[in-house]
């Protein structure tokens, strides 16, 4: 396979050894799935009783530990029992539907090489059971007379896996390799005593050095020297596993614009068809906008001038009821929640799980943003404007900082921070060394260390500060609507890089969750916000 824009030899004129000729097998073009928007079941438009803000508060308040809700069942039902086929084929669906997330959403998805770690049970058990093949093939291509039928077996896989390496329009090429490799010959060869397994080694390597990437020239040409039939078989194998890696990476670049145009109405529908089968899969989700609802509620309750304010009008649809919480502020709010959530208390949303490895990742950077920031702000007011004028000066405690934040959870920080607080003590007085200023007395310099160790509780002033305002800049992605500002609040410009890359990630998932799974959380805030009919004038869409 050669890359896109590479001169490369034309496939349609290589030369090969000719054989009997063959007939080639048509092609047959998959089938491209329909892609209607999903429609909701019919349980999520029922009716409940209308309920203030203030019960809406009073409710989620009182619910116990592991309480769970079966808002759209009328009565609480178990979920229905699935055949052990029914669960491999609903597996495989989720498998596809993660698989096309992951495509569109991360740009440097690609599949890789499985390394296995050389002294687990895995890699042992694999290398064992290798051995044991490739020592009996050669057994059996020592006999006399030597014994082919595992050998026609793996020309036959070789084959079947250089086809697959071919494109729809190399219809020479494949006619070709047919007749080369035509393994009913191969067999009668075999029977006869006459199958020339070098010459058609020989061929095979030639085709493999005109369909792989350049990366893969130097393996393939590593080849020709290999004198020994079976372990030339094996490293045959092992080469093209790498070429066919090289093919998906391919397909999956070629493929990545299309998936965008329709990745919204594929994985609706795909989660339409796993809502038939698994009813309750929404009831984490409905759990989670419940709770964003009353803390909403809670909010407008204490500061009902915010309520109507401008910028809550321009989240979203507010409906008639003043008492009643804006639909697009309680997705917001449910979102931001994602950013502290503690693994273990709570189930993660459905709709939100093949984004939470992503979603906590940036959950783990806007922790370490905000001590990296909470950390020169105390140091900045510590030791004043002389040293943190210097841009240079502020960079190099930032990375100071961020390269023993590095890799470490929340639960270590304040292991950390007394690493981090002895570094930037350092390099402040080694700064005004440099400057010929004094140094700190031992007074300032125990309250510069015990400043940046106290970052570490959470009730810290400072760091409830920065955190604070590093959250609402990023609420301020939520919104398709509104401009994305890079304006940022005081104190957090030494992170403003990390942290507009931090807040472009976070946009991107929320707004592709928000458009795939926006009808779903329409019908849970209809339920959950408003009774029937008023649910239908006061939400319109997200």
């Amino acid at each position: 396979m050669s890359n896109p824009g590479e001169e490369t030899p034309d496939p349609e004129t290589a030369p090969c050894r000719p054989r009997q000729a063959r007939p080639a097998p048509e092609s047959r073009d998959g089938d491209v799935p329909s892609l209607r928007p999903p429609q909701l079941p019919a349980r999520l438009l029922s009716a409940r009783p209308a309920r203030s803000s203030t019960q809406l508060s009073a409710r989620a308040a009182s619910r116990p530990a592991g309480f769970r809700r079966h808002t759209f069942h009328g009565k609480a039902s178990p979920p229905p029992l699935l055949s052990v086929a029914e669960l491999l084929e609903t597996a495989q669906e989720i498998s596809k539907m993660t698989i096309a997330h992951e495509i569109v959403l991360n740009r440097d998805f690609k599949v890789q090489e499985v390394n296995l770690s050389p002294n687990s049970l895995e890699s042992r058990v694999k290398e064992t059971l290798h051995k044991a093949f490739w020592d009996a093939l050669k057994e059996q291509l020592s006999a006399s007379p030597p014994e082919y039928t595992h050998v026609i077996q793996l020309l036959q896989e070789i084959k079947e896996s250089i086809l697959l390496l071919l494109l729809p329009r190399q219809s020479r090429l494949r006619s070709q390799i047919e007749e080369a490799l035509d393994m009913e010959l191969i067999r009668q060869e075999a029977e006869h005593g006459a199958l020339d397994i070098p010459n058609l080694a020989m061929y095979i390597l030639d085709t493999m050095a005109m369909l792989c990437a350049p990366i893969r020239d130097e393996e393939v040409q590593r080849l020709q020297g290999v004198t020994d039939p079976v372990q030339l078989l094996r490293e045959i194998f092992r080469v093209l596993d790498l070429m066919k890696m090289d093919m998906a990476n391919f397909t999956i670049q070629s493929l990545r614009p299309h998936l965008q145009d329709h990745a919204i109405h594929y994985e609706q529908k795909k989660f339409q068809e796993l809502l038939a089968k698994l009813p309750n899969s929404l009831d984490h989700t409905t759990e989670w906008l419940s709770k964003a609802a009353a803390e909403v509620s809670a909010s407008s309750s204490s500061h009902p001038e915010d309520h109507g304010s401008p910028t809550a009008l321009s989240l979203g649809a507010v409906s008639r009821s003043s008492a009643t919480p804006n639909p697009m502020s309680v997705l917001n709010q449910g979102y931001m929640n994602l950013l502290h959530w503690e693994p273990g208390t709570e189930k993660y949303p459905e709709t939100l799980l093949m984004d939470q490895a992503r979603l906590q990742e940036i959950q783990l950077q806007v922790n370490q943003l905000t001590i990296i920031a909470a950390v020169l702000l105390v140091s900045s007011s510590v030791c004043g404007s002389t040293l943190f004028s210097s841009p240079v000066f502020v960079d190099r405690l930032k990375r100071v900082t961020k390269a023993l934040l590095e890799g470490l959870p929340c639960t270590r920080f304040q292991e950390a921070l007394l690493d981090i607080s002895n570094h930037v003590h350092r390099e402040v007085s080694e700064a005004l060394l440099q400057l010929d200023y004094p140094a700190f007395t031992s007074e300032k310099s125990s309250s510069l260390k015990g400043q940046i160790r106290s970052i570490a509780e959470k009730d810290n002033a400072v760091r409830s500060i920065i955190e604070q305002r590093i959250h609402s800049f990023l609420s301020l992605h939520l919104s398709s609507t509104a401009q994305n500002s890079h304006n940022l609040p005081k104190g957090l410009a030494p992170v403003q890089e990390e942290l507009l890359e931090v807040g472009h990630r976070f946009s991107s998932v929320i707004h592709h969750n928000r458009q795939v799974y926006g009808p779903y959380y329409l019908a849970i805030l209809k339920e959950v916000l408003l009774p029937g009919a008023e649910a239908e004038a006061g939400i319109g869409s997200f």
